[in-house]
Order: C-alpha cells, then sequence, then structure tokens
C-alpha cells in the first residue's frame, strides 16, 4: 500500500507522484533570443555640392532655371489658350487648343515639382537627425523653440541667402495658377445671360406640338391625369434647336378645372383644366419629368424638388428657390393647343440675377 502525503494510504498502483515547478532564484534575468541592439545612425556621407563649391554653384543655377521655365510654362499656357481659341463645329480647333494649352500646365507643373525636389536633395542641409516623441504644450519655451526650429530651417534650406533660388520660385507659383484663373473667368458667358433666358420660341399663336415628332395636340386629346411634353411648333427646323428647347420645353397636364388654385391675373392662362408649365428645374436646370398623378406633383430627378401643379408649380420640397413658370395656353380654332405669349418670367436656375 502506497501513502500520501497527508498520511492516508492508496491501493497498490495507485501511487500518485507530485512535481514542482523550478522556482528561480531571486535576481535572475530573463532575455529574449530575438533582441538586439539599436544600430543607431550609418556615418553621414557628404555630397558633391557638400565638398565642391563649383558642383554647390552648378546645382544653384539648374534649380533656379527650372522654376524660371515653370514660370514660361505657365505664360505658355495663358497665350495659348488665346492663340488658338475654341471654334465651334472645328474639332482641329479644340485639338490645338487641347494640346498646346496641356503643354504649357504641364511644363509648369512638372519644372516647379523637379526644381523642388532637385533642391532639397543636393542643396538644403542632408545631415540624418532623430527627435524623440515628447508631449506638445504652448509653452513660452515651446514657443521659443519654434521660432528658433524655423530659422533653422531658414539655415539649412538656404532660403534667405540664396536670393535667385528664392525670387525664382516666388515667381513660378505666382505664375502657376494664371492658366487655372483664365480658364475659369472663361467658364462664365461672354453675353449677359439674362436676355436669353427671357426670349423664347413661344409667342402669341404658336402652337405645341409633342416631343420630339412635332405633332400639333388637341385640347380634346389631353386627358385627365395625362401628361404631354411639348415644344414650340417649328422647332425641330431650327439649326439651333438643341438650344432652342433647352429653354422652351413644356409640361402639358389636365387637371380637374376645381382642382386648380388660380391667382389673380392668370384666370385665363388655363383651358378647361390645361395648365403648361416650363420643363427646366428653377435650381440648376434639369429637366422636370416627373409627374405624379394622384397628388399631382412634378418632380425634379437631379435634386428631389418638388412643385405642386395645383397651386401654379409652387415648391413645397427641394432647393429650388422658385415656382415653374407658366405659359399662358388657349386653343385656335381647329381646336389646337396654342400659346397666348411668351413666358413672363427666364426659364431656367434662379442663381441668375435678374434685373
Amino acid at each position: 500500500m502506497a501513502q500520501d502525503d497527508d498520511g492516508t494510504s492508496a491501493a497498490a498502483g495507485s501511487a500518485v507522484v507530485r512535481s514542482e515547478p523550478p522556482v528561480a532564484k531571486a535576481g535572475t534575468a530573463v532575455l529574449r533570443s530575438d533582441s538586439f541592439e539599436n544600430p543607431g545612425l550609418p556615418p553621414h556621407r557628404l555630397r558633391v555640392t557638400d565638398l565642391d563649391p563649383k558642383k554647390d554653384r552648378v546645382a544653384e543655377r539648374r534649380v533656379y532655371t527650372l522654376f524660371f521655365l515653370s514660370i514660361v510654362g505657365s505664360v505658355f499656357a495663358v497665350a495659348a489658350y488665346v492663340a488658338f481659341p475654341i471654334i465651334p463645329g472645328n474639332t482641329n480647333s479644340v485639338r490645338l487648343n487641347t494640346v498646346f494649352l496641356g503643354l504649357g500646365i504641364s511644363l509648369g507643373l512638372l519644372a516647379i515639382g523637379v526644381g523642388a525636389i532637385y533642391w532639397a536633395k543636393n542643396l538644403m542641409r542632408g545631415d540624418e537627425i532623430t527627435e524623440s516623441r515628447h508631449p506638445t504644450r504652448g509653452t513660452e519655451a515651446t514657443r521659443e523653440k519654434a521660432v528658433e526650429i524655423f530659422k533653422l530651417g531658414n539655415q539649412e534650406s538656404g532660403f534667405g541667402r540664396r536670393t535667385l533660388i528664392r525670387n525664382s520660385l516666388i515667381g513660378a507659383l505666382v505664375a502657376f495658377p494664371l492658366p487655372a484663373i483664365v480658364l475659369f473667368r472663361d467658364l462664365a458667358p461672354a453675353a449677359d445671360p439674362i436676355p436669353l433666358f427671357k426670349e423664347t420660341m413661344w409667342a402669341k399663336g404658336v402652337r405645341l406640338t409633342r416631343d420630339p415628332s412635332g405633332t400639333p395636340i388637341r385640347a380634346a386629346d389631353v386627358t385627365i391625369g395625362s401628361v404631354f411634353h411639348v415644344i414650340p411648333e417649328g422647332l425641330n427646323d431650327q439649326k439651333d434647336r438643341l438650344e432652342q428647347k433647352a429653354k422652351a420645353a413644356v409640361l402639358v397636364m389636365r387637371l380637374k378645372p376645381s382642382d386648380l388654385k388660380i391667382s389673380a391675373g392668370r384666370e385665363s392662362w388655363n383651358y378647361d383644366g390645361i395648365v403648361a408649365y416650363s420643363k427646366i428645374c428653377t435650381h440648376v436646370g434639369c429637366p422636370v419629368a416627373l409627374y405624379e398623378q394622384q397628388t399631382h406633383h412634378l418632380l425634379c430627378p437631379c435634386h428631389s424638388s418638388t412643385f405642386d401643379v395645383t397651386n401654379e408649380c409652387e415648391v413645397i420640397f427641394g432647393p429650388a428657390a422658385r415656382a415653374l413658370p407658366q405659359l399662358p395656353i388657349a386653343i385656335d380654332s381647329d381646336g389646337y393647343l396654342i400659346a397666348q405669349s411668351d413666358f413672363t418670367e427666364p426659364v431656367g436656375p434662379s442663381f441668375w440675377e435678374r434685373a
């Protein structure tokens, strides 16, 4: 019989052997096998420009030459944009304008980038430095240290000492935005756009026709709940039909006359519940083409501006600032829908200033 540590006996063959882990002595250190020492920084290697003053002057000339080349590229882009204007319908003019404008902008950007990199790699101070992480606080000592760092950076880069590099860089940075300024300025219309939006092809007696076939529309064909996409008669024969359509496109709907809320002065603008409104959204000019038959709402798919047809297309939701312009309509002796006049207000976006 075996006997346990507590004095009790165990059956034969059931002896329990206890093993305890080794206990490390006090002061014993455990080293990781993959640890390594900090190798520090490699020895500093002087550049050619650090050893030879002649090479230093050559590098300086290359840098300010690149900056001057950037100025030439920026000025060339502006000159090319003026010298090679885009002529409507002439694809060759588009090609020439794009090529020379792109070459000028590319040269201006590439030269200033290469010059800055060459300056940093060959002329600025090249010592390897390390900086320990430390909490940053806006104390007086920190501010003084920041001023010291700026002064040191000026000394290391030579920005204050190398006047030709500094002045050519400033000139390149001033000249580089010029092509963008010229391009963005030319995005605006050359003429005042307000008169263009005040006049469309609609006039007294012009028939309303289906878009795009140009078929005249009888009042009897417009049933309650229906919607027609409409253009002025004769629009398809115009040379600038797309420009004219962009202003004159209209939606025609028929509602119950009792559902219409008509303001004073507009009593004769509809015919037996048939109303016509500009299709061009007053927000940014998208086509308002979605008509909700049950609610009598017109929806612009671009930014969700919603107009109430029963209330003279007033805005009930979305970013549009004003109602859709209404086209006064009537019928002629043959029963076809005709316009009584042009729109009484400019069509399209409301960001244009109106007299």
